[in-house]
């Protein structure tokens, strides 16, 4: 018998929070521009960041959707441009806490599983925010893949991951702060590239950089967007550890093939033959339905390219629309 569809991958944003320079300190923060009842715009200072509308911030309008689409249960994350990474840690520390309660104010339903944010760049802290989470009812973390110009092989990021492991909390990394400039400001090519691009750099880091070699393989990570780039490209990574090993190798001491039974991706790659590469790759215990709900660039109905998929066998089908999930979750199947 089939298990509920779950959706590893989607975002909210509540329909108001404090004034964070008054509550955090500090100028620039995103405030929220309500334009009518069911739409508004995230603002960063003065400048229009994204359109959003109820679907992002009322549980009626999610469960409706969710509906429509056939699934079950929703992984509910935070947006990443709330993250605050460049900020002082105390800054981040208060911002955190205020999304992270208004996140379980919003999805007291035992359809949406909440994930928090934490404050990255003080480990510390971050560990004692997912603490907190933890024991207030968040069941897992959204990080960020990278903190400025430490990616997730920095020992303070390793440190936190080690503590999820411990703790029991899956971690679900996404991709944010891309690089601009003239050449990825157009057409939203910070999205289709640089997004792709910056998870295949964090994936190598956790190889590359000896980091499945330190943390226990109880960790359950998981990469948003089919894992990027990195998927298609695990050939080349393979080719330069073993003939340009001198440069390549870092701390791994095996070759970047050999780590992707650590970690998950979502489904979030629209085209079956994408996800056929996808599940070839990563194996089909390890790819998980996705949708990037409710964004425009994300999959409507969720999970459509899985159901799509007719080189999935009814077995395969469900384990990427349920049981994967729900073992990730640390739920039984």
């Amino acid at each position: 018998m089939a298990g509920p569809v779950v959706d590893v991958h989607t975002h909210l944003v509540p329909k108001g929070w404090p004034d964070l320079a008054a509550r955090c300190g500090g100028t620039g923060w995103p405030w929220l521009r309500v334009d009518s009842e069911r739409a508004a715009m995230i603002m960063v200072g003065e400048t229009e960041f994204r359109p959003i509308g109820a679907e992002a911030w009322d549980p009626g309008t999610r469960l409706a959707d969710m509906d429509a689409d056939g699934v079950d249960v929703q992984v509910v994350s935070p947006t990443p441009v709330f993250f605050s990474y460049d900020r002082p840690a105390g800054q981040a520390v208060k911002v955190a806490r205020i999304f992270n309660d208004l996140t379980l104010e919003m999805t007291g339903h035992d359809r949406f599983v909440p994930f928090c944010q934490v404050p990255l760049q003080d480990p510390e802290a971050a560990c004692e925010e997912l603490d907190r989470c933890l024991a207030n009812g968040h069941v897992g973390v959204e990080i960020g893949n990278h903190v400025g110009d430490r990616d997730l092989d920095d020992p303070g990021i390793v440190m936190f991951l080690r503590h999820c492991a411990e703790v029991g909390a899956p971690v679900f990394v996404h991709p944010w702060d891309m690089p601009g400039g003239p050449r990825l400001d157009r057409w939203m090519a910070r999205w289709l590239t640089g997004m792709p691009a910056e998870t295949h750099l964090s994936v190598l880091a956790l190889v590359l950089g000896g980091v499945f070699d330190q943390v226990p393989e109880s960790l359950r990570l998981c990469f948003a967007h089919g894992g990027g780039s990195f998927p298609f490209w695990l050939g080349r990574a393979d080719n330069a550890w073993h003939r340009r090993g001198d440069v390549v190798r870092g701390r791994s001491a095996h070759p970047p093939s050999h780590y992707v039974g650590r970690f998950s991706v979502d489904s979030v790659v629209f085209d079956p033959a994408a996800l056929r590469l996808l599940v070839d790759v990563m194996g089909d215990d390890r790819v998980m339905v996705g949708s990037d709900y409710p964004y425009p660039l994300g999959e409507r109905p969720a999970g459509k390219v899985v159901h799509d998929a007719e080189f999935l066998d009814a077995a395969q089908r469900d384990r990427l629309l349920s049981g994967n999930a729900l073992r990730f979750l640390g739920r039984t199947p």
